[in-house]
């Protein structure tokens, strides 16, 4: 790959300098923050040769190129844009900051649960093998292992509020140590355990009696919401007292009110308030999974990727927490699951069917992804570019969801207690969750039905468009002058654009205007390409491409500078045809420039060019003289 070409294409379809933000990358992509991403031609940025797939998240437009190439196009770009090295968290920033506030409240919940994702998943997939070795090898279960490997796998989630305290305070910008003291606070072992509250009979449950409100002395165990809001309080008040209590003294008294009026306030309101709202969600989810015989999951089923698309699915991490603190199993993972799987089943279709090769190579990888449950490749890349592969695998959502949420699914347990067809586990789907699962048969077989369905009607119903055959480009007519503006012994130098001739010393620039940069004249524009006045060679070109220097016959060192103080522009709307060395006509385009650019930021337009050693030669005429 020749990675500077690559570069240079990309930024050729971003819509300008002035359209970029920020920019950084990860393992495989580019991930830019811009002004107005509707700037931006996505279509063309996906025929530019290294790129794999463009598509939009969380506000930021992310670029497929691949891992070991991007880094080496990502060094280009910085080089040809002239921008600097940002984070992947800066670029976050920077995205997160243009998005509208209700968007950016639904992203909160994916910026807390994601990074302890590695955590859930190990202790998900732990709890599914301490459950599935004993049926297989039932002396196993009468050893000290399986007791050892059951706490290995319940540490999580046993503590799963200290884990989101410390992620949110991360998020929320609070002390990571302080929002751990919090959430530890949530689940000490002084609180009647959340999951033993139904043993006491009433009136058992010690009280607090502070100020006017009763407080009961119960943990938090297998609640979220509550210890995020909580966590948020402490960082706002942090942040608050950090500004306003004098330096001498913050440290000791910052952290100890900070750590009190948290304490207060989450046990007396925002503990009881949100702990009732969001077992109230937990149940709305679980009625809603079940509700019509599986009719409620096949529709979450189904639209569930347009949550990936609107970067708004991992929302659902506080339900699917719940779940596995409250019962122990995520009956949501099933839903998303088959949905995911579905996305897989149609780009699979796709990379079988296309022949477009370089839509082959983004189909084939993409497809894989899609079932070790990462979908956004095949999603963005494949998918929901050609739309109707994405309805295809949300048909296909649903069908898997409505056979996963059925009563045919669900098993019993011991007891003979009805245990909902699940996972202890979320943030894992597709293939990697089959160690997971409570009921492997029924998983296999919603993986097969989701897939299956999304691939037989994206075969049937999709078929690959022509590309279509792109006219050959017009060249842009330039208007070449042909009036002298220059005359001396030397030769002749003509009007470097048509328009208005006026002489040097009219030029509303006084540095021009003296005449101390050589004799000429200035020239309003009627059009934005500057030609070469005479034959010559190219002598420099600005950095900021506003100004050219030209040698001509006889020595004459000529000087064309578009508009006045132009040079604040940095170069935006300005375009060299040529550079240093060249050798030129006269009449050949050396420079485009934007008048609509030049004019909005407040610089006159008016074209100079000068003679700059006029005193070498003895008649020089310059304008209306000649």
């Amino acid at each position: 790959m020749d990675y500077r070409k690559c570069a240079q294409d990309i930024f050729a379809q971003l819509g300008g300098r002035e359209n970029l933000v920020s920019v950084a990358h990860c393992a495989a992509r580019l991930r830019l923050v811009t002004v107005d991403n509707s700037k931006i031609d996505k279509a063309a940025l996906e025929e530019v040769d290294g790129v794999k797939g463009v598509f939009e998240s969380n506000g930021q437009v992310q670029i497929i190129i691949g891992t070991g190439t991007v880094n080496k196009v990502y060094d280009e770009f910085l080089d040809i844009t002239g921008m600097t090295a940002a984070t992947k968290d800066e670029v976050k920033n920077a995205a997160a900051a243009r998005m509208p506030l209700w968007k950016q409240i639904l992203k909160t919940p994916g910026d807390v649960f994601v990074p302890i994702l590695p955590a859930i998943v190990a202790s998900g997939l732990m709890m599914g093998l301490v459950e599935a070795i004993p049926k297989f090898i039932p002396a196993f279960g009468e050893t000290d292992w399986l007791s050892f490997l059951d706490l290995v796998a319940n540490t999580a989630f046993a503590m799963l509020p200290i884990l989101v305290a410390v992620s949110s305070a991360r998020v929320f910008g609070g002390n990571i140590f302080l929002g751990t003291v919090i959430g530890m606070m949530m689940v000490h072992p002084a609180l009647v355990n959340a999951w033993t509250v139904g043993n006491y009979a009433p009136g058992e449950i010690p009280v607090w009696h502070l100020f006017f409100f009763n407080v009961q002395q119960v943990g938090y165990q297998g609640h979220v919401i509550p210890v995020i809001l909580a966590v948020l309080l402490m960082s706002t008040v942090e942040k608050w007292l950090h500004k306003h209590v004098p330096e001498m003294i913050d440290l000791f008294v910052t952290p100890l009110c900070t750590v009190v009026i948290t304490a207060f306030v989450t046990f007396t309101i925002i503990g009881p308030i949100f702990s009732a709202f969001e077992s109230i969600v937990l149940k709305g989810a679980e009625a809603l999974v079940s509700v019509g015989f599986g009719i409620g999951a096949a529709v979450m089923g189904a639209i569930y990727p347009i949550t990936v698309v609107m970067g708004l699915h991992h929302m659902c991490n506080v339900i699917e927490a719940g779940m596995i603190s409250s019962s122990g199993v995520n009956f949501w993972m099933p839903i998303a699951s088959a949905a995911n799987f579905a996305q897989f089943g149609a780009c699979l279709a796709v990379a079988l069917k296309v022949k477009n090769e370089k839509t082959k190579s983004v189909a084939v990888p993409s497809s894989l992804s899609a079932s070790l449950g990462i979908t956004e490749p095949a999603i963005f890349g494949i998918n929901f570019r050609f739309m109707k592969p994405f309805v295809c695998g949300m048909i296909g959502g649903a069908c898997g969801s409505l056979f996963a949420a059925g009563p045919w699914a669900h098993g019993t347990n011991a007891a003979g207690e009805v245990v909902k067809f699940g996972a202890p586990v979320y943030g894992v789907t597709g293939i990697p969750a089959i160690p997971a699962v409570n009921n492997l048969p029924f998983y296999l077989i919603e993986l097969c039905i989701a897939a299956g369905v999304a691939f037989v009607l994206t075969w049937i119903i999709w078929k690959e468009e022509e590309p279509a055959k792109k006219a050959a480009p017009v060249a842009e007519k330039v208007e070449v002058p042909t009036n002298p503006v220059i005359k001396c012994e030397a030769g002749t130098v003509l009007a470097p654009v048509a328009g208005k001739v006026i002489p040097y010393d009219q030029i509303p620039d006084p540095t021009f205007a003296s005449g101390a940069l050589g004799t000429g004249v200035g020239v309003w524009p009627e059009a934005g390409v500057v030609v070469a006045p005479c034959d010559g060679e190219i002598s420099s070109v600005a950095e900021t491409q506003h100004a050219i220097g030209i040698t001509g016959a006889g020595d004459m060192e000529l000087l064309i500078h578009i508009g006045v103080d132009t040079v604040a522009m940095d170069g935006d709307g300005f375009q060299a045809l040529v550079k240093e060395g060249d050798q030129v006509k006269a009449g050949q385009p050396l420079v485009k420039f934007d008048r609509d650019k030049i004019a909005k930021a407040n610089h006159p337009d008016v074209v100079v060019v000068l003679l700059t050693n006029a005193d070498d030669y003895s008649d020089v005429k310059y304008g209306a003289n000649i």
